[in-house]
């Protein structure tokens, strides 16, 4: 298995698909704004359990949740389908804890922390109730807003999501064990060094991601089977997650679907390291995103 694949999982690989070369340094985040680029968003920092979270918002409807994976930023993950999304719902997206624009807390990463952070963020945003696609890390995270925070969650997307440390080949925690900054994704600490307040912090970022992986325990079965939130489990056919772990999700959520897609983590929806395949799925699996959340669960 190649290395940056295998590290692209760790740093649940990352947001848009282009930076938006209009958001250069002179831009002050912490002011939230309206934005005209390609679109109109509304930007903006929320004081959020004693960090500042930077979120994003495009787009009218039903809210929808985006939760970027390890290492990235809003755009690294998801800067190719936020376009498609925001046609027919009112997309959120943030980045976490030491991620992107989003400060930091003298603590560990942990994916319940940002659980807890997310619901905080989204009560800030009057936001009672949501749909909550997460990727890679995200999906873990998607995981745990659903065992935490259930009141507040509609249905979940869980793309290339861990649950289980089976879930990988063992190659992935033996070259966890060896991260270094060095083999990260170049376009992953491009992309946090145009966006972050502090550039210097990328050693910081990357060395907690790479800390949280480390200590990965596995999420118990009961509270797997806890999620009654209507549930869609993506993951590509070269993915790092195994096929036979994400049967092994779906048979744990009782009310959830299982999608294969050809090709490697996170090519479905088009994140930044794998621009250069040339592939377009992300035509077909947004309208199947779109499906299963209008789909009435009876």
């Amino acid at each position: 298995m190649k290395k940056p694949i295998i590290f692209g999982t760790l740093i649940t690989l990352a947001l848009i698909a282009f930076i938006n070369t209009n958001h250069a340094e002179t831009v002050d985040y912490r002011k939230p704004d309206i934005e005209k680029d390609t679109l109109i968003f509304k930007k903006g920092y929320s004081n959020v359990n004693g960090i500042e979270m930077y979120y994003e918002i495009y787009g009218q409807g039903k809210p929808l949740v985006l939760i970027h994976g390890g290492g990235s930023t809003i755009q690294t993950t998801f800067g190719r389908v936020i376009p498609m999304l925001s046609e027919k719902y009112q997309v959120i997206a943030m980045d976490l804890q030491a991620h992107g624009r989003t400060s930091d807390r003298n603590s560990a990463l942990s994916f319940e922390q940002d659980a807890d952070d997310i619901a905080t963020l989204l009560k800030n945003l009057a936001i009672s109730k949501a749909d909550f696609f997460g990727f890679s890390n995200g999906g873990t995270t998607t995981m745990q807003i659903a065992i935490r925070h259930p009141q507040i969650v509609g249905k979940i997307i869980l793309a290339s999501t861990l649950s289980k440390r089976n879930g990988v080949p063992d190659q992935f925690w033996e070259f966890m064990k060896k991260a270094r900054l060095d083999n990260m994704p170049v376009e992953l600490k491009e992309a946090y060094r145009q966006v972050a307040p502090n550039p210097a912090n990328l050693q910081i970022m990357h060395d907690k991601d790479a800390a949280r992986m480390i200590k990965f325990t596995d999420i118990p079965d009961e509270k797997i089977k806890s999620i009654n939130a209507p549930a869609l489990i993506i993951i590509g056919d070269k993915d790092v997650i195994t096929p036979e772990h994400a049967i092994t999700m779906h048979r744990l959520i009782a009310n959830s679907s299982l999608a294969i897609i050809p090709g490697v983590h996170g090519e479905y929806i088009g994140e930044i390291t794998t621009l250069q395949s040339g592939s377009n799925e992300a035509k077909f699996v947004i309208p199947m995103i779109e499906n299963f959340l209008k789909l009435t669960i009876h």
